[in-house]
């Protein structure tokens, strides 16, 4: 494998919208070699007979069917709040957003 030059690596950076020191370009070129001999040797091992999976076992639904239940009463719903208003949880404002 062709090692890549540190002019590569810039151009990367370039793309990624991140800035790189010379210093940096230099200590990086080396280990995104070292990533690409890993990947390259991944690919090599992945045959096209395997077929791909997202786990080692197979899923099923684990969901439950939708279902109408009765809900609690606004009043019941309210009652351990700390403060409520207008049928609502109060709650601190946050982010200095306005009211």
């Amino acid at each position: 494998m062709v090692a890549l030059s540190p002019d590569e690596v810039a151009a990367l950076g370039r793309l990624a919208r991140i800035e790189l020191t010379p210093e940096e370009l230099d200590h990086l070129a080396p280990q995104l070699d070292q990533i690409l001999e890993h990947v390259a040797q991944v690919s090599e091992v992945a045959a096209s007979a395997v077929e791909p999976t997202s786990h080692p076992l197979p899923l099923t639904n684990v969901f439950r069917q939708d279902q109408v239940r009765p809900s609690l009463a606004v009043e019941e719903a309210l009652e351990g709040a700390p403060v409520a208003e207008d049928d609502r949880f109060r709650v601190p404002r946050i982010l200095g957003e306005e009211a």
